[in-house]
Parts: structure tokens; C-alpha cells; sequence
């Protein structure tokens, strides 16, 4: 899966898509309702770095004439809701 630019994005963009729930289903509500900042801080920090990699694994799948330019700003777009990796890994595998 990880040999090629399209199983990189895919495999990375499960992670982000996963980080991003957390943070936005666990760690901020533990933020604002409980007063316990510190899983925003680590999940945050952790989600962060995967976005950097989706991102990154975008540009290297486009470089590598593996996604379209729509794919790639659907991509990109995508990181930005939340399931929109997962939803955009179901169009690629097909």
C-alpha cells in the first residue's frame, strides 16, 4: 500500500482523517467542558503533522501524474471536513 504515491495518500489520509475527528469530537469538547486543555494541545500538535503529510502526499501523487489536478484540489479540499479523506480514499480505490 505504501509503494506508491496513490497507497501513500490514501494510507496518510485515513490517519488525518482520524486525527481530525479526535481532535474535533474528543479533545476540544474535553477542552471547553471539562477545562482539560491538554488533548487539544497533543492531538492538535499530532494533527498538524498529518495534515503537513496529506498535503505533501497530494503534491507528490500530482507530481507523479497518479491524481488529476480536480482530483488533487478535491483532495485538498478535502482535508478541510471532516470524513473528506475518507470520502475522497473511496473515489480513488475505484
Amino acid at each position: 500500500m505504501l509503494a506508491t504515491p496513490l497507497g501513500r495518500l490514501r494510507f496518510i489520509g485515513i490517519f488525518e482523517a482520524a486525527s481530525f475527528l479526535i481532535l474535533l469530537l474528543i479533545a476540544m469538547p474535553l477542552k471547553y467542558f471539562a477545562d482539560l486543555p491538554q488533548g487539544v494541545t497533543v492531538v492538535g500538535m499530532a494533527h498538524g503533522v498529518l495534515f503537513t503529510l496529506y498535503l505533501l502526499a497530494v503534491l507528490n501523487a500530482l507530481l507523479a501524474r497518479k491524481l488529476s489536478w480536480l482530483m488533487a484540489a478535491l483532495a485538498v479540499v478535502a482535508a478541510f471536513l471532516p470524513f473528506g479523506p475518507l470520502i475522497l480514499d473511496r473515489k480513488i480505490q475505484n
